[in-house]
């Protein structure tokens, strides 16, 4: 920090309702409504990312939209709304790299909340809060995971009452918050291999799909191979933008080979998404019409009908929309996008009734409803649309984690356990579609609105994530399959260095351990 402060971009319209200080007219003291201030220590942790990602919910989870800004070690959000809050921001954690951790429920108030003690205030007590819930329901824990609780519990203790001291305090809370996740990573560990055990003592192994997206390009077959060995499942792109790249005029090359390939040998294949709302899914003449709904909803119509009579019956899953909530292409309004979605649907399941059909949904978290103005968190687009009537068979969702913008950040698997459960009450079948890098350098093949990844990310790394994440999901009853979102980066892609080949088109060790996991507990 060069001592200048640090403001998070944020719509001018936002940023006209909270920039000012208001004054009582008796007191003339600051109206400290709607704001909290928290101090960050030691005080050069205060980057403009942690800036850019810090945010605040609620009791629904719900992001508010903030305003951010950070001077000399004080980071400050502000909103129009004034209630208590919980905050998310990224945090180093020793021997885990950048973690976005959350505090406990915190009242407004006037002095600056201490950052490392309220980050291991709410991460124990998280941690606390499921251990019990899953004792409940009969997980037998280990005594290690007491023990590390236990001392998590103590030096927090420590903390807590040597607040006076502001750098013992900060050290004793690092401590606590470094225990108290080393705890919850041992406790999801545990969760997942009684889960898996006790699911797998009824039926042998899970009947789970374990996938990966074959990209726009075809495997050569070396790749086809490792492909084979490490995955039971395939996501055959069939992406606007390449396949009517001029209005009216198909090409399917590519579509075909891939589709072709995957019923040779015997992949449960999905395919789509069919409409993505990404503005490098969607083809340039589409512009034209930008102002024209009817007219775009007619083309997009007109694709999908496409697309679903040449491949229906080759299919085991359609992917009828993509990035639904958070796409922002032809000036689409949220009302617009649940039209669209709604109505790609309906035209699959009336072209093709014999074949489930999902939407996807990006960032389940909602960070992105922080930095502007939404009206529906993804929890409740999805349900709006399931409350239609449509013939939904399964959610999709897109978690690329560690790339910003449009990324999901890295979250605690005790935190990705409480996300799916929260999915998983709307009763639908869950696909997870994911993505963590293995490098922090420039990735000159990713789409240029593309920001590297904070954090030491490397190949351990993500073969690391994998280990400890795909298990976890894979145990839930409510996930039907697991499919890693970016396959090579030898290819254009959209986040860098996600793939799980090189741009040599060499093999990741995160690789193996995913082929492991599929000999481990699939089908």
């Amino acid at each position: 920090m060069d001592g200048k402060p640090v403001v998070a971009a944020v719509p001018e319209r936002y940023t006209e309702s909270v920039d000012h200080f208001q004054f009582h007219p008796l007191l003339r003291t600051p109206n400290l409504m709607g704001m909290m201030r928290f101090r960050i220590h030691p005080p050069e942790r205060l980057t403009d990312e942690m800036v850019r990602q810090s945010y605040l919910t609620g009791l629904d989870r719900a992001a508010w939209q903030v305003h951010a800004s950070g001077e000399a070690g004080i980071l400050t959000l502000r909103r129009t709304a004034s209630d208590s809050a919980n905050v998310h921001l990224p945090w180093p954690i020793a021997g885990h790299g950048v973690v976005t951790v959350s505090s406990g429920c915190l009242i407004e108030r006037p002095e600056p909340y201490l950052i490392p003690l309220e980050l291991a205030r709410g991460t124990l007590a998280q941690l606390r809060n499921q251990l019990s819930d899953w004792q409940v329901m009969g997980l037998n824990v280990p005594q290690p995971i007491r023990d590390r609780v236990r001392e998590a519990a103590r030096v927090f203790a420590r903390a807590a009452t040597t607040q006076d001291d502001l750098t013992a305090c900060a050290q004793c809370a690092e401590t606590s918050l470094r225990n108290a996740y080393e705890a919850a990573v041992m406790l999801s560990t545990t969760y997942t291999e009684q889960c898996i055990a006790v699911r797998r003592r009824g039926g042998g192994r899970l009947s789970a799909w374990l996938g990966g997206d074959l990209g726009m390009a075809r495997l050569d077959n070396s790749a086809a191979a490792t492909f084979l060995q490490t995955f039971n499942a395939a996501n055959a792109q069939v992406c606007w933008y390449d396949v009517e790249a001029d209005e009216g005029s198909y090409r399917w090359d590519t579509s075909d080979c891939q589709i072709e390939w995957c019923q040779l040998h015997q992949l449960r294949t999905v395919a789509g998404p069919l409409l993505k709302l990404a503005p490098h899914a969607i083809p340039d003449w589409l512009t034209l019409w930008e102002d024209d709904f009817e007219s775009l909803l007619a083309f997009a119509e007109e694709f999908v009908r496409a697309v679903v009579t040449r491949y229906r019956g080759k299919i085991d899953l359609w992917q009828c929309a993509g990035r639904v909530n958070t796409g922002d292409v032809l000036g689409l309004s949220e009302q617009e996008k649940l039209r669209l979605t709604a109505r790609s649907v309906e035209l699959v399941r009336k072209l093709d009734p014999d074949t489930p059909a999902a939407i996807s949904l990006d960032q389940p978290w909602a960070e992105y409803m922080s930095r502007r103005r939404v009206d529906f968190p993804p929890l409740q687009f999805a349900d709006a649309l399931i409350r239609t009537g449509l013939s939904i068979s399964g959610l999709i969702l897109e978690m690329n984690l560690a790339c910003s913008p449009g990324g999901t950040l890295p979250r605690s698997p005790l935190e990705l356990s409480r996300q799916i459960d929260a999915w998983g009450g709307l009763g639908l079948p869950l696909y997870l579609y994911v993505s963590v890098p293995s490098d922090t350098a420039e990735d000159p093949r990713a789409r240029p609105t593309a920001n590297l990844p904070p954090g030491n990310w490397t190949p351990r790394a993500q073969q690391v994530w994998i280990s400890r994440y795909v298990p976890l999901m894979l145990a839930k009853p409510c996930v039907a399959g697991v499919f890693w979102n970016q396959l090579r980066d030898a290819e254009m892609h959209e986040f860098p260095h996600a793939g799980l080949f090189d741009p040599h088109d060499r093999p990741k060790p995160a690789l193996k351990t995913l082929a492991a996991v599929r000999r481990a507990h699939l089908r």
